[in-house]
């Protein structure tokens, strides 16, 4: 099947580069990946994305978005892409179930997933007092105990956001000293509203009524474990772009995030574009995902006007 425009991945960036394309005429097929939607389909109220005043269910937002790109004519596939050839043109894109695409232009929006610390408990209670991401859920823990799991940059950060809501911040951390750079410890360190509790490893979300209650923690020295009690859980390990099956082909930092051309949403390879989380190591948001993908199905719009 020969395609103008393929795009991979959904969530706020692809459904938006979904809408975007289908209004030019551009006819895109979208597939959907193994989790449609994206990570905020793990999410509850979203009280951050313009336009809803009264906050919107995550997987709400991405449904309407998905609609509407379908009222413009986009098609939607459900399954995963398992190979991309991005060695000429058409590329050439290999499905999971044995079915193959081609095309003249592709944009890539399979997103970033938070590294989880893989611990019993913890995936079942996202949304319910686990979270990856302090500023989306920060506002719903005000007043109340939190952790923050994690010893980098991102997690000072986090754990120092926090502390605008929480009454109580711990970080938690598995080893003895932190990875951070020094003026952000400095300033978690400063801040009245953080303890710490060093060289202790999780090893178990404890929970009521479906709820988070409490932290089981393993202290490394002695061996001997403790319950810290609290609310809510930020795993703030990092996150792991969703660029393996581009198998090297494409241009990427150190971590695996793929670099666009300065303003634009360009490659380094002739007709591939790339927007949201996948090509977003900083922000992270719903918002900016979306905004990057208006602009991916705008520079694709041009290129293949250009080309005519």
């Amino acid at each position: 099947m020969s395609e103008k425009v393929v795009i991979l991945g959904t969530g706020p960036a692809g459904y938006t580069a979904a809408i975007y394309a289908a209004r030019a005429n551009l006819n895109p097929v979208v597939i959907e990946g193994d989790e449609p939607g994206g990570q905020l389909m793990l999410t509850t109220e979203v009280e951050n994305f313009p336009g809803f005043p009264d906050a919107v269910m995550g997987p709400d937002l991405m449904e309407s978005m998905k609609k509407q790109a379908e009222r413009f004519g986009a098609q939607f596939v459900f399954g995963r892409a398992q190979t991309v050839d991005l060695s000429h043109r058409p590329f050439t894109i290999a499905m999971d179930d044995g079915t193959s695409y081609e095309t003249d232009a592709l944009i890539i929006s399979t997103g970033a997933t938070a590294k989880l610390l893989e611990i019993p408990g913890e995936s079942e209670l996202i949304g319910r007092g686990v979270s990856t991401c302090a500023t989306c859920d920060g506002f719903f823990f005000k007043d109340k105990r939190i952790i923050v799991v994690g010893g980098g940059d991102s997690a000072m950060e986090e754990a120092t956001f926090l502390t605008r809501y929480a009454s109580e911040v711990t970080i938690v951390h598995r080893r003895d000293t932190l990875r951070a750079s020094k003026v952000m410890q400095e300033r978690a360190h400063k801040n009245p509203k953080i303890r710490w509790v060093m060289d202790a490893t999780p090893v178990a979300v404890e929970s009521a009524d479906n709820r988070v209650t409490g932290l089981t923690v393993r202290h490394n020295q002695t061996g001997e474990t403790e319950t810290l009690a609290t609310e809510g859980l930020f795993v703030s390990i990092g996150h792991r772009p969703n660029t393996e099956f581009l198998a090297g082909q494409i241009k990427t930092d150190g971590v695996g995030y793929i670099i666009t051309n300065g303003l634009d949403t360009a490659t380094n390879i002739d007709g591939v574009f790339a927007c949201g989380d996948v090509a977003d190591s900083r922000y992270r948001q719903a918002i900016t995902a979306a905004g990057s993908g208006c602009k991916a199905s705008m520079d694709v719009e041009r290129w293949l006007e250009s080309r005519e």
